[in-house]
Parts: structure tokens; C-alpha cells; sequence
């Protein structure tokens, strides 16, 4: 059962959330993911989801969540959920349409991939704000050599390679990515403009004029940086459990009795990307 710290006396709890208006990624008005946690919910307990909307050939890029199982929610089209079971390294392909879930277990390889246009999937999180790592930061952000010289590669081919990854992705492909067809052709980028999220990590894609001014006040009212390291549990105050002696050589076992001092909440010293 989840703790919860929250003074329930406070005038500043929040009871609701129009989740459209907290944007995590965008790549363009079919492609996008909404994010809700404790920052845009106070009361909300250790859960979070991310609420990701994506078109037939799109991925969300592989990744895996540090501190968080994800169970995926399919609420309309269909998606492919893949994972790596680190424990047996086997590739799953799950396949799921609506009202139908998969899970993937806290820290493991995963990516989904949308295979009907307007899919919908709720991704639910049994944390106050998922962590993640993501393949594309991975990518563009270890030197060349590292990959070259660890598996034997040409560093300069691998340079040329992950040389067009100039950004965190999300949700690819992006709008500018060409691909290169089976036959040697060359197909053009997607069809629809690139688009610029104006709401920076606030706001949902582009709907109105009205919208757009609403979710700029709203930008200003709460400020939100997306990603940004280290993990924020600052303002949770610490558990209400002081690990007591091994036994048996097994975990501690949890003997403070309620109102002693608490030690500091367990993710403080780690300073990982979060959602």
C-alpha cells in the first residue's frame, strides 16, 4: 500500500488535472504524449501515467523506466508492446487493442510501436514520476570510440551512423526523418509540416488560437522543466520506516515505531532523467 505524505489540512491540495495541458514529448499532432505525476497532481500517491496518442508506423523509442513497472493500457487502435527479459534474453512482441494490457517489469528494454493510426494508450506507473533512460540520448550522448573500441567497430562509420540523432526523440520518426525503400529508392519525409510544440513542455499540439493563450498563462503559472535531472523527490518528506537489524540474513525489517525521526527517502542521492 502506497504512503501518503500529504498535509490533507493544506489549502493547496489538488484534486484535478486537465492532463492535455502537461506535454512530455511532441512530434506532431498525431504523435504526442501527455504526462501527469505529483507535480501536476499533488495528491496523487506514488502512481503516474503518461497518456500517448501515436499513428501507424511509430514508435515510442526504446527505452526502460529505472524506478517504475509500466503497465500499458490500450484504449483504442492497436500497438505492439516489445521488451528484453534481462533474465533469459528473450524478445517479447505483445500485441494489444483495447481493453487489453501489457506489463513491463521495473528497468527492462522496452519500445511500443503503434501498427493503426489514432492509437491511444494509457501507460500507468507505480511511482510519484517515472524515471527514464532513453535509447536516442544513449545514442547521441556516448562518444563515438566508446561503441567503436567496446564492440569492434569502425568509429567512423558509427560516427556517420547516429550522426542524424541530434536530439531526444520520443516518439520517432520524426516529421524530417527520409527513409530508404526496399527497392534502393528514397522516400520523402512524412507528408504532414513538421510542427513546433509552443507550449515547451506545457500544452497539448496546436487546437486554437484560445488554446494556445490558455496554455501559455498556464506555463507561466507552474513552471514544469521536462527531464530535467536530478530526480526531484525533494518534496516528499522520508519514509516512515527506519530499517531495523538484518535477520537471517535477509532484508532489514521495518521496526520504528510511527512519529520517530525518518531516514531520508531511498532515491534522493541519484540524479537520473525523470519524466
Amino acid at each position: 500500500m502506497a504512503i501518503s505524505y500529504m498535509d490533507y489540512t493544506s489549502p493547496d491540495l489538488q484534486f484535478f488535472f486537465d492532463v492535455n495541458k502537461s506535454n512530455a514529448f511532441f512530434t506532431n499532432s498525431k504523435n504526442y504524449i501527455n504526462i501527469l505525476g505529483y507535480k501536476q497532481l499533488n495528491t496523487l500517491g506514488n502512481a503516474s501515467i503518461l497518456d500517448i496518442f501515436m499513428s501507424k508506423g511509430h514508435y515510442v523509442e526504446p527505452h526502460y523506466h529505472q524506478n517504475a513497472t509500466e503497465l500499458v493500457y490500450c484504449v483504442s487502435g492497436k500497438i505492439a508492446v516489445s521488451f528484453i527479459n534481462p533474465f533469459t534474453n528473450k524478445l517479447y512482441n505483445i500485441p494489444i487493442t483495447p481493453g487489453q494490457v501489457a506489463n513491463v517489469p521495473q528497468g527492462w528494454w522496452h519500445y511500443e510501436q503503434a501498427t493503426e493510426d489514432n492509437t491511444h494508450v494509457v501507460a500507468i506507473f507505480d511511482a510519484p514520476m517515472p524515471e527514464v533512460i532513453l535509447g536516442s540520448d544513449i545514442l547521441r550522448l556516448t562518444p563515438p570510440k566508446v561503441f567503436a573500441d567496446t564492440y569492434c567497430l569502425d568509429e567512423a562509420k558509427w560516427k556517420e551512423a547516429v550522426a542524424p540523432i541530434t536530439k531526444t526523440v520520443g516518439i520517432g520518426p520524426l516529421d524530417s526523418c527520409g527513409k530508404t525503400r526496399a527497392d534502393g529508392g528514397f522516400e520523402a519525409p512524412y507528408a504532414e509540416e513538421p510542427e513546433q510544440n509552443p507550449y515547451q513542455g506545457y500544452g497539448s499540439p496546436p487546437i486554437s488560437e484560445p488554446y494556445r493563450a490558455q496554455a501559455a498563462a498556464y506555463a507561466q503559472q507552474q513552471p514544469y522543466v521536462y527531464r530535467t535531472p536530478p530526480f526531484p523527490y525533494a518534496p516528499y518528506p522520508a519514509s516512515p520506516y527506519q530499517a531495523g537489524p538484518y535477520q537471517g540474513g535477509g532484508y532489514p525489517q521495518a521496526h520504528q515505531p510511527l512519529g520517530q525521526p525518518y531516514p531520508s527517502f531511498p532515491y534522493a542521492p541519484y540524479g537520473y532523467r525523470q519524466l
